[in-house]
């Protein structure tokens, strides 16, 4: 049976940390949870206490999907943590999303965390409805806030309703499409509301911004404006379906506002993503790939007879095995069937399908385009696989992960505790595609590599909490690259002969500095078969299995390319291992005379500081070697943006807060590489053969 696909809304809600994102999901499960099973008791005006929903929390938060029900419409809800270490879930999340709620605390405002959710989104062309949460706060301002987002943002917010009282006295909000006032008691019951007209003092400004609010939304229907201009009252229908386009277009974000944790405003979010956010058949398709990753000018349609196409986004342990959560794009998906994972290759079969409820999971037989459906217990499926159908392979556009830039070493407390450390760090990985975790050869140590000291932190805490291994945590090391900055033109040459066959191999190169980000290059320009053509791959992995290892501390070295000129080989004794060979010591013989220098992580760094403790913070993120890019003043206080090189950024959360007296925030991301200066070059070299010294005792 085909679902009508118009009655589908794949949703995320993403905020920065504390804006109240989990409490919004959770009143929305709360509210739907009760309209999906009607004939419930209605439990009264018992408020739960928010600690036991914290206890509550713990599935429905974590369950990266779940499914709900507003008014016939089936809005999967997909959950995205906060905080900018995790940015990958959000922009996996935003991956497989049609639209979404950016919630901003109405006190806190447009934070650093909520703009760099935000400009994923417009990467990622998503579609959003703005909630303005915490109305209830001490200096919630939902005007500042809406000002915010205008000039932090640079977004056309479209005010949709306007609050009822503020701070402690926030009570409800007026609709101004209806020009009708909801208010809630005080009972913290989200169905004990009334609808009533609209407070005497609230009419002009009710007038004057449902008027903004029309005029902005008919500027998406030439004909429906004429009416408007020539004095024709429109109906809501017409009003509505401007406004469903512009959001869809993203002219203008509808913008709502509440307390989450009050239990108050949160219906009228969900009427307007039944009203205005995408269906998945309203979204442009996605692009498909073939197996070599290049564009067939085809398009994954949402339709359930075409061929299979599906995203995994994401893998999650759970008392019932590995739940690969799935997003399908087009075609279907049942019990039993087989499908080609592109990534690896190989064939699975598909055990069991699950959709998770608000508060249950339901087994399924099938799903279709435009579902996001979890599979229980796939093998060789990573975040980022695409799952086809075998008789017509085709992939769906990656998701890119950046490299981690931070490392430590690891190692369990108790005896004996290595192996269950290695089975718990192994799931880690398969849920999160920007953590590695990799043995050095020279120490036999474990290392785990991430995105910053937080998650490294975080992935430390859930090997204790969740797996019950307790480690011992090294000091962070800082992935540094190497590169060179000299052309250099050179020959190695490669010759055996005792007893045996001999080997023999003649290479003439030109080693030079590639553009940055460039990575590894190599071109033969070898003309009248001085080296066969069959050797020129082995000469090119020689070299490219080099740069692993860079000469100045072992770093790995980037942006270079090699050309091959020309050589010399014999009819004999060349082979492609002699070739190989000579590739892998003319790198180790030219690379120190082409100029090696190191090259450190930079990171984008987001301040938020009080104004009174501006100069302090500037100061010392100069000390850091910062370069300050912008400051920018609000009405809370100052948000600096600077680029830091990583080595520098170290337990820094802990000297904002002693500065600013614990209100000060941060975030960072990580930038590019650029050249060490030669003092902290130095410093770094020495201390690795240090540690290598070290090591070999």
């Amino acid at each position: 049976m085909k679902k009508d696909l118009a009655r589908y809304r794949n949703i995320g809600i993403f905020a920065h940390v504390d804006a109240g994102k989990t409490t919004t999901t959770e009143r929305i499960l709360k509210l739907t949870g009760k309209i999906h099973k009607i004939g419930e008791v209605h439990e009264g005006a018992a408020t739960t206490d928010f600690m036991e929903q914290e206890q509550e929390r713990g599935i429905t938060i974590q369950s990266a999907a779940t499914s709900c029900f507003w008014k016939d419409h089936q809005l999967n809800v997909i959950d995205t943590p906060g905080h900018v270490d995790f940015t990958i879930e959000v922009y996996r999340s935003l991956k497989v999303l049609d639209g979404g709620i950016g919630v901003f605390c109405g006190s806190g405002g447009v934070e650093p965390q909520s703009e760099t959710n935000w400009r994923y989104a417009n990467d990622s062309k998503v579609a959003r409805i703005i909630y303005v949460n915490k109305l209830d706060r001490t200096g919630a301002d939902f005007f500042n806030v809406v000002k915010q987002v205008k000039d932090i943002l640079k977004a056309t917010p479209l005010v949709m309703v306007l609050p009822i009282g503020v701070e402690t006295e926030f009570k409800g909000v007026v609709d101004l499409l209806t020009r009708k006032a909801w208010i809630w008691d005080d009972s913290g019951d989200p169905m004990n509301y009334t609808i009533e007209d609209v407070p005497a003092d609230m009419v002009d400004d009710v007038e004057a911004y449902r008027e903004q609010l029309i005029e902005k939304a008919v500027e998406q229907d030439d004909a429906l404006m004429e009416k408007y201009l020539e004095g024709e009252e429109l109906s809501i229908e017409e009003i509505k379906s401007c406004i469903r386009k512009g959001t869809h277009d993203m002219a203008f974000f509808p913008t709502y506002c509440g307390s989450s944790f009050k239990n108050k405003g949160v219906q009228l979010v969900l009427d307007a993503v039944v009203d205005y956010l995408p269906a998945p058949n309203e979204v442009k398709p996605q692009p498909e790939m073939d197996l070599e990753g290049h564009e067939t000018g085809k398009f994954a349609i949402v339709d359930p007879d075409k061929p299979l196409r599906a995203l995994a986004f994401k893998i999650m342990d759970d008392r019932y095995g590995a739940l690969t959560f799935t997003r399908i794009y087009s075609g279907t998906l049942s019990k039993g069937m087989t499908v080609l994972n592109t990534a690896t290759g190989k064939t699975e079969r598909i055990g069991r399908l699950v959709e998770m409820h608000a508060n249950d999971r339901e087994e399924i037989e099938s799903a279709q385009a435009g579902d996001i459906v979890a599979i229980v217990g796939m093998k060789n499926v990573q975040t980022g696989h695409t799952l086809c159908d075998p008789k017509d392979p085709a992939t769906l556009e990656p998701m890119v992960f950046p490299d981690p830039v931070i490392s430590i070493a690891v190692k369990p407390k108790q005896k004996g505790g290595d192996e269950k450390m290695i089975a718990a760090l192994t799931r880690l990985v398969q849920e999160d595609p920007s953590f590695h975790v990799e043995t050095d050869q020279d120490s036999g140590e474990t290392i785990i590599k991430g995105m910053g000291e937080l998650h490294l932190d975080i992935k430390v805490d859930i090997l204790k909490r969740t797996y019950g291994v307790e480690v011992e945590v090294g000091k962070p090391q800082v992935a540094y690259r190497e590169s060179i900055t000299k052309m250099i033109q050179d020959s190695y040459t490669h010759k055996k002969q005792s007893g045996g066959s001999g080997q023999f191999g003649r290479i003439d190169y030109v080693i030079e500095p590639g553009e940055p980000g460039s990575g590894f290059q190599f071109e033969s320009k070898v003309t009248g078969g001085s080296v066969p053509r069959e050797y020129w791959p082995a000469v090119e992995k020689g070299f490219k299995q080099s740069i692993d290892k860079g000469v100045l501390a072992g770093f790995p070295c980037v942006d270079l390319k090699v050309s091959l000129t020309d050589g010399g080989y014999h009819p004999v004794d060349s082979s492609a291992i002699a070739f190989e060979i000579a590739a892998k010591a003319g790198y180790r013989q030219s690379i120190p005379k082409a100029g090696p220098q190191l090259l450190e992580p930079i990171m984008n760094v987001d301040v938020f500081t009080p104004e009174d403790n501006m100069g302090d913070v500037i100061g010392d993120l100069n000390r850091r070697r910062g370069i300050i890019k912008s400051q920018t003043k609000s009405l809370m206080g100052v948000r600096v943006k600077a680029d830091i090189p990583l080595s520098e950024m170290f337990g820094y959360i802990g000297d904002l807060r002693t500065m600013t007296s614990g209100r000060g925030q941060f975030s960072m991301e990580f930038s590019h590489y650029a050249p060490c200066p030669n003092n902290i070059a130095e410093q770094v070299i020495k201390e690795t053969k240090e540690r290598e010294l070290a090591m070999a005792k």
